[in-house]
C-alpha cells in the first residue's frame, strides 16, 4: 500500500486557520451601556464676523483683469505681456507682508515695471538689438495708457516741490526744532500725499533738500 502524500505545510497551515472556531466578542453585562455616563454634546458655534474675509480686490485690478480677457480674445501679444507681468506681479505681492490693496500701490507696482521696462529698452539699444528695443518701448507705452487711465491723481516735480515747501515754512513758522525738521514736514505731507500717485524716493529727497536749506 502506498505511503499517503503529506500535504505542504502552507497548505496544512491554512487548513488549520479556517477550521479553527471564529474568535468571540466579549459580552458585556446587560444594561452596563445605560448605566455608562453619557456627556451632552455641545452646539457647534460659527462665527457670523467677517473679520476673515479677504479685502476686495482694487478698482483699478478689475478692469486690467477684464482687459486681459479682451486682449486673449484679440490676440494681443504686446498687451497680453504687459497684463501677464502685472498679474504675477501682484500675485507675488500678495505673498508678502505688503500685498496690493489699493489702486494707489497697484499704480505703484506699475510704475515699477514700466521703469523695467524702459531700462530694458535701452539696455537693447546699447546692444544694437532694435527690434527688442522697439518691443519694450511698445509695452512701456501701453503702461503709460494704463497709468494715465487709473483714476489716481499723479504728481509731478513742480507740484511736489511746492507742496514740501509748503510744509517746510509751515513747520519752521510752528517752532518746530532744527533736528526735528525733516520728520515733522513728512507727517505734514502724509495728509496732502494720501491717495496720490507720488514717488516716495524723490518726495524724502525733497524734503532733505528743502529742510537743509
Amino acid at each position: 500500500m502506498a505511503a499517503a502524500t503529506k500535504p505542504s505545510t502552507g497548505l496544512l497551515a491554512a487548513a488549520l486557520r479556517w477550521s479553527q472556531p471564529a474568535a468571540r466578542l466579549p459580552r458585556h453585562p446587560a444594561g452596563a451601556a445605560s448605566r455608562r455616563a453619557v456627556q451632552p454634546t455641545k452646539p457647534r458655534r460659527y462665527s457670523t464676523t467677517t473679520d476673515d474675509a479677504p479685502p476686495p480686490p482694487p478698482p483699478f485690478l478689475s478692469k486690467l483683469k477684464a482687459d486681459l480677457k479682451t486682449a486673449m480674445r484679440a490676440k494681443d501679444a504686446a498687451r497680453l505681456s504687459v497684463l501677464r507681468a502685472i498679474m504675477s506681479a501682484n500675485l507675488n505681492a500678495s505673498k508678502t507682508a505688503t500685498p496690493i490693496k489699493t489702486d494707489v500701490q497697484l499704480v505703484a507696482l506699475i510704475r515699477k515695471i514700466q521703469k523695467g521696462a524702459q531700462d530694458a529698452a535701452a539696455e537693447a539699444q546699447d546692444a544694437g538689438r532694435q527690434d527688442l528695443a522697439d518691443k519694450e518701448n511698445e509695452q512701456a507705452r501701453i503702461l503709460e495708457g494704463y497709468l494715465a487711465d487709473s483714476g489716481v491723481q499723479s504728481l509731478g516735480e513742480a507740484e511736489l516741490r511746492a507742496l514740501v515747501r509748503d510744509a517746510v515754512e509751515a513747520s519752521k513758522a510752528a517752532g518746530t526744532a532744527a533736528k526735528s525738521l525733516m520728520g515733522d514736514v513728512m507727517k505734514r505731507l502724509a495728509g496732502a500725499l494720501e491717495g496720490k500717485d507720488v514717488d516716495r524716493k524723490q518726495v524724502a529727497s525733497l524734503v532733505k533738500e528743502l529742510t537743509s536749506q
